[in-house]
């Protein structure tokens, strides 16, 4: 009785705790970066004693219990994101939104992350240049660098990304054109968003190659042209080209059947409204603020809107507005 004893006090001596624990010890290990941002309360649930796989904003894979997902939102982080962020080698889901005061540029040690799917840095006050070394993420489907203070020009090596569906560079301070190569993106790149920056020159003729589904070019300096965007078969169903400088012939412009809601308010656009826009089940209209003439077609959701949708243009007529002369 007495051996089985000592047996068994010398079995739970040797239990180690860290047997029961999922999370890799290397995964761990990085994961120190809680020091970096000033040990704050949103993470004190990344406890050394507490198994990583079950610390807030972690996620480990079910079967080999490596990282996989790393998502720090609302608040509570300081400072700038940390170079150890790039040794987490099967991270799929990297997502640092909505921390004001998360400062510095793109980390560059992000490019490790050849695993990653999704990059979400957004609602920050990071700045500097996008990088270009983003384009060896070939994984990702969803980059999103909105809500930010990056500077500087678009890197046409963004095309690169073979697999991108979703680029959001919106709200921030970016200059220069919008890259030709943009035209070369591949798969099923669905929705671009260059929003409220401050871009400039002509919309590239290369993305009358590409279809989106939704494409947001609105508050920039764009210019010229933007017919190359629309064709009777494509499947884009928003289009915001609202507040820039372009200057098209509205009337020669082929919509498809599939555009839901059209923004186009505040340019130089010259022209009539086309009838073909009669055959669309609109949600959303709106071509105040531009150079066209003549009646507005009868017919579909186009008398549904009110005159504001139509105000402010050099002769357009017909309801909503007055009736031509």
């Amino acid at each position: 009785m007495q051996y089985l004893q000592i047996s068994n006090t010398s079995l739970n001596h040797n239990v180690n705790p860290a047997l029961s624990e999922l999370c890799n010890p290397k995964d761990k290990k990085v994961l120190q970066i809680k020091k970096a941002f000033n040990n704050p309360y949103i993470l004190s649930s990344w406890m050394p004693e507490r198994d990583c796989c079950d610390w807030y904003s972690v996620t480990c894979d079910s079967t080999t219990n490596r990282v996989n997902s790393l998502t720090l939102f609302s608040g509570g982080l300081s400072g700038q994101i940390p170079p150890q962020v790039g040794d987490l080698p099967y991270l799929e889901f990297l997502q640092f939104h909505k921390q004001p005061n998360l400062t510095g540029p793109i980390q560059p040690s992000i490019a490790k992350l050849k695993s990653l799917n999704e990059l979400d840095l957004s609602w920050t006050s990071i700045s500097g240049s996008v990088p270009d070394f983003l384009s060896q993420l070939k994984n990702l489907t969803f980059l999103d660098l909105s809500f930010n203070n990056l500077t500087g020009s678009i890197p046409s090596s963004l095309s690169q990304l073979p697999n991108l569906d979703v680029l959001h560079l919106d709200r921030n301070k970016l200059t220069g054109p919008i890259p030709k190569s943009f035209g070369e993106f591949h798969g099923s790149f669905s929705a671009l968003y260059l929003s409220h920056n401050q871009l400039s020159g002509k919309i590239p003729t290369s993305l009358a190659k590409l279809d989106f589904g939704t494409i947001d070019f609105s508050r920039n300096k764009l210019e010229g042209d933007a017919c190359m965007l629309f064709g009777l078969n494509k499947t884009t169903q928003i289009v915001d080209l609202s507040r820039n400088l372009l200057e098209f012939d509205l009337s020669k412009v082929k919509f498809s059947k599939s555009l839901t809601s059209l923004d186009l308010n505040h340019n130089k656009i010259t022209g009539s409204i086309p009838v073909g826009l009669t055959q669309n089940d609109l949600q959303y209209l709106n071509v105040s603020y531009n150079r066209l003439c003549g009646q507005i077609p009868v017919g579909g959701k186009l008398q549904s809107f009110d005159s504001l949708t139509y105000f402010h243009n050099r002769c357009l007529c017909g309801a909503p507005l007055p009736s031509c002369k």
